[in-house]
Formats: structure tokens, sequence, C-alpha cells
């Protein structure tokens, strides 16, 4: 059975889903997903023997948003899944990344080899630091429609959302959930924290760069 509790690490709360005994697996989320896009994995994973621990990544689901978007770093990301492996008195884990997910869980392998006893990436593979900012990168690529690129402006972004039902939103961009527009639309009644449209948008409005001096302490 899936357990729910926060965790204090980082200088955030962050809310993790947990289920069995054994060896260490995270599993972590993509955007703008939360720790249920793991559910059937993590019943799976907990029966064939491990420890499994699928968090809320900072800005998402019922994890902390901090305002300022300097403290979304890639390192302030790493050193949530190092804080959190610590936090449950583990020494290293398996870390299984998918989408966004996955740029976190291989970033942690290249900064921290100590922690990571192996490593999973679903959708995106490692990808290593090219020539220019990514949001530079992805402008040229794709465009400016582009919604990473899209995210960068403040007012942008909420605008379009803000015309758009809630609920479907939230329902429409967790593609591997089932949950049904009634129970997304009571969820979000019930717990406006978890919805608010500013950290979906909030977790990709960050530099496009990022440098040592940057780091999270936990780094």
């Amino acid at each position: 059975m899936i357990t729910h509790r926060h965790v204090p690490l980082n200088g955030i709360d962050m809310h993790i889903a947990e289920q069995g005994e054994g060896p260490l697996v995270l599993l972590l989320h993509g955007w703008p997903e939360t720790w249920y896009s793991w559910r059937h994995q993590i019943d799976a994973l907990a029966a064939a023997g491990y420890r499994v621990v699928a968090p809320d990544q900072r800005g998402y689901g019922a994890t902390d948003r901090p305002d300022a978007v300097d403290q979304y770093s890639i390192f302030h990301l790493v050193g949530d899944v190092v804080a959190l492996i610590h936090e449950l008195g583990e020494e290293q884990a398996a870390v299984v990344g998918h989408d966004w997910g996955s740029i976190v869980a291989s970033n942690t392998a290249v900064l921290r080899p100590n922690v990571v006893r192996g490593l999973a990436c679903v959708a995106i593979p490692p990808i290593p630091r090219g020539p220019l900012p990514p949001m530079t990168e992805t402008e040229q690529r794709f465009g400016k429609g582009f919604y990473q690129n899209y995210f960068q402006e403040p007012g942008v972004a909420e605008a379009s959302l803000e015309k758009m039902s809630l609920p479907l939103f939230v329902w429409r961009s967790q593609a591997s959930a089932t949950l049904s527009p009634r129970k997304v639309s009571s969820a979000c009644s019930s717990n406006q924290r978890r919805c608010r449209t500013g950290s979906l948008r909030k977790t990709w409005r960050r530099s496009s760069s990022s440098s040592p001096q940057a780091a999270s302490p936990a780094v």
C-alpha cells in the first residue's frame, strides 16, 4: 500500500509517496506530472522487493514551490535528490527519471555518482551540455512557440492557461493518468494549492544557464 508524507530537505518540504522494503529506488516524474504518474510502477517494483519512493519534485504537486526562479537550477534539483536519499537513511539509490525527471536523474549521476547505484532514463536520454544556452537552442530548433520558450515571459502563459478550464488542463496534461475530469475537478476544489497555474509554468521559467556558484548546498 502506498503511503504519503512530507520530508523537510534542502530548504523545502517535499511530498513523497513510498511503498515496499529493500534497496531504494527513486522515481522522478516529468513535466507537468506528479508522483502519480508512477503509481503502477510503484506497485510492481515494491512487489519485486524494492523500497520505492516517488517524490513530487520541487515546484510540483504537494511539494513546496519557491518563488525565485534561481531556486530551480539543476544544482537545486540534484541537491533535492541527494538530500532525499540521505533523509531516507540511505547512502545510495537507483534513480529512474521520465521526461524532465530524466534530466534531473542523469545530472544527479554526473554530479554525485557516489549516491547513484543505477540510472534509468525514460523518454529523454542523458544530454551533455551544449555550446548554446538551452533556451537559445530550443528556440532555434523549434521556434518561439515551443512550450519551454513560451513560458519564459512572465504573464504570457498565465493568460493563456487562465482562459482554459483548469481542471480540464490538469486532466489533459496528466497524459499517463486515468483520473476522470470529474475527479480532477473535485481534487482541485478540495486543494487549490495543488492546481495553481503559476506553479505549472514556474518550473520551466528558470535561467537558461547555471553556474557552480549557484549550486544548492546539498549538491
